[in-house]
């Protein structure tokens, strides 16, 4: 597998769904991988990452960055309060918005700057208590909440139980998008993004497809 072949498979996953060629974006998770194999797929074209904790990526992007022009670098990793100002220095997009605290301060920071980065509504489809992010039940309600604080929602997220077909959750998730406006979907990882893609997947999360195994170490 590689870089190559992720992005055939893409284009046959949209095309099987009847979507139009390059209607999703593939984000290449690049957590806790070496720096050569990084900076392989950089050098094969690759523009939009994601990364799960702030201080890793806060030592490694911004050098990439002056390197590598056009870079769209995506958090999609749980974000505490207090690495918040850090994390909206480094990153284009937030796709783990998931608790009314973290809202508000991102409110807070969005008036004070006038700058919003691309914010994702984490929402736990599986209803999984280990898991974060809202109750589906929720949703509605929460991203109300937040649009009256100025924050502009690009779209929703979701990660579906490991022990579970993770279609019908990818459809639960289209659903809650439609009915509140929001064409953003974050959704699909190595293991599942076709099926994501065949349900309006706008955003795909792919990792070890791309770069390999990790090395936790």
């Amino acid at each position: 597998m590689g870089l190559t072949d992720i992005k055939t498979r893409i284009a046959a996953a949209e095309s099987a769904a009847g979507r139009q060629p390059g209607a999703v974006k593939l984000i290449a998770v690049s957590k806790v991988q070496p720096a050569e194999r990084v900076e392989a797929v950089l050098q094969s074209g690759q523009t939009i990452f994601g990364e799960n904790y702030v201080q890793e990526a806060a030592g490694k992007w911004p050098e990439w960055r002056q390197r590598f022009p056009g870079i769209e670098l995506h958090m999609i990793g749980p974000l505490q309060t207090n690495k918040l100002k850090l994390a909206l220095d480094l990153f284009d997009a937030i796709h783990t918005l998931d608790r009314p605290s973290l809202a508000q301060k991102l409110a807070r920071h969005v008036q004070k700057t006038g700058a919003c980065p691309q914010l994702f509504v984490q929402v736990n489809t599986g209803e999984e208590p280990q898991k974060a992010g809202i109750l589906p039940t929720d949703a509605d309600a929460f991203i109300a909440d937040c649009q009256a604080l100025d924050l502009t929602i690009t779209g929703l997220m979701c990660i579906p139980p490991e022990d579970q077909d993770p279609a019908p959750h990818f459809r639960s998730l289209a659903g809650i998008a439609a009915r509140n406006g929001l064409e953003g979907l974050s959704m699909g990882m190595s293991s599942d993004f076709e099926a994501a893609i065949a349900a309006g997947a706008t955003h795909i999360r792919v990792g070890s497809a791309i770069f390999g195994a990790r090395d936790y170490g």
